[in-house]
């Protein structure tokens, strides 16, 4: 192996033991498709721009990817399992999507998708409850869950962030949840916040009848504060915990699935920055790959989008591809986005958030492309319902039983004059 191009095999087959990487690849105009084909494969495993006799030992070709399928801009690369240490995300990133991103080799590239194989998958937790636990939790085994974070995202005192849970849980919604950047500032200090919304879910869980819950950002600065954050959670009676999968690191993320599995706590993903990697088709870290692995580290539930019905960038095609992905138990090939086959071995499905400038007059279509094995978390088209936020919660509950009812949402309004606002505001205004 002397350089780049020996990293190529277009007659090699992989097996079982093989994980495989779909990659986009630009080539620059000073190179040629080989050498870049071949540079991504040998920096993303043993090789390195300088030849090496070193290469040729056995027990390095033994563990070095190979390139074996090129087709236009995109080729497909073989890493033999041995190169991974198990139960370790973060050095198996730092080979695929390593230094490999950084390198003059390529103009672009970009990391679709990732077939795990057996091995590398069962070393890993997945989901502690997953999605039909989460439903038990909720005794709600057919309709969307529904959430809503408390706006705006930060600013509030915990008096006025408790009292929008309180209008929300008892407008019909089932969670309340922290936003990315919510965390433990003074004006809404952590610990009374969690004390003293969870002293208000209570009493309506009592007068409602209905589980209700709270998702709980424990993103911290370390992984000692995190455990302590969750550990109060507990202590309070709470069942979430949420973190910022992205800023917090994919270590982080295996701590506290850890954490939350010796205190019987679900965990909450929320994929914040994951789009300064995934949204430019042609480079970066795909939210299919951040998906995969936040499904083997162990989160219950994670934002998926709107299929381009909201405010987030996402096709419909690439949100319906990735509810599939954490929920499925086999993901069949997509060859039209270049996304792998993937067998999950009896890890959980996870749970799909899809968020992003929701209101009820969106819901229906959101359902009609996701189905109803959903959660639907609800922000601005909950608080920015003309009379306020208990009647945004009860728009979008009655939305939701009307769709689940085969209603129509005009019928249905006759009957809800908070959802027959929602219908005359947002009829006017819009999502954008």
């Amino acid at each position: 192996m002397a350089g780049y191009e020996d990293f190529i095999d277009l007659g090699y087959k992989p097996d079982s033991h093989d994980v495989i990487a779909s990659f986009r690849v630009k080539v620059p105009k000073w190179s040629t498709p080989k050498r870049a084909w071949g540079a991504v494969a040998a920096e993303s495993s043993v090789g390195t721009w300088s030849p090496m006799k070193s290469l040729n030992y056995k027990n390095v070709k033994a563990v070095a990817a190979k390139v074996f399928e090129a087709k236009g801009e995109w080729i497909r690369i073989a890493y033999p399992e041995e190169h991974f240490e198990p139960g370790n995300m973060s050095q198996i990133l730092a080979s695929i999507a390593g230094n490999v991103f950084g390198m003059k080799a390529v103009d672009a590239l970009r990391l679709e998708d990732i077939e795990f194989t057996k091995k590398i998958v069962k070393s890993f937790r997945g989901p502690q409850f997953g999605k039909q636990g989460i439903r038990k939790m909720f005794k709600a085994p057919k309709r969307p869950l529904m959430l809503s974070v408390a706006k705006p995202k930060v600013g509030l005192t915990t008096a006025q962030h408790v009292e929008v849970g309180r209008q929300i849980w008892e407008g019909g919604l089932d969670l309340l949840k922290d936003d990315e950047n919510l965390s433990n500032q003074s004006f809404n200090p952590f610990e009374r916040r969690v004390r003293e919304s969870l002293k208000v879910r209570d009493r309506i869980e009592n007068r409602t009848g209905e589980k209700k819950s709270y998702l709980i950002n424990i993103t911290g600065p370390n992984i000692q504060e995190m455990e302590k954050r969750a550990k109060f959670i507990k202590a309070q009676g709470g069942e979430y915990a949420m973190i910022d999968i992205i800023t917090t690191g994919w270590a982080a993320v295996s701590s506290v699935r850890e954490i939350c599995q010796d205190l019987g706590l679900a965990l909450h993903a929320h994929r914040a920055m994951h789009g300064a990697m995934t949204r430019v088709p042609t480079h970066g870290f795909s939210m299919e790959c951040v998906a995969s692995c936040a499904r083997l580290l162990g989160v219950d539930q994670l934002h998926i989008g709107t299929a381009n019905i909201g405010k987030l960038v996402g096709s419909a095609a690439d949100v319906i591809e990735l509810e599939d992905e954490i929920t499925a138990e086999h993901n069949d090939e997509n060859l039209k986005l270049h996304c792998l086959e993937q067998e999950w071995f009896g890890i959980k499905p996870v749970f799909p958030v899809s968020s992003g400038g929701l209101h009820p007059l969106l819901v229906d279509k959101v359902m009609n492309r996701l189905g109803t094995d959903i959660m639907l978390q609800i922000g601005g088209g909950i608080h920015g319902h003309p009379s306020g936020s208990y009647a945004g919660a009860r728009a979008m509950r009655e939305a939701v039983e009307a769709y689940m009812d085969g209603v129509d949402l005009a019928v249905a309004a006759k009957k809800c004059k908070e959802l027959k606002e929602a219908l005359d505001y947002w009829g006017r205004k819009g999502t954008r």
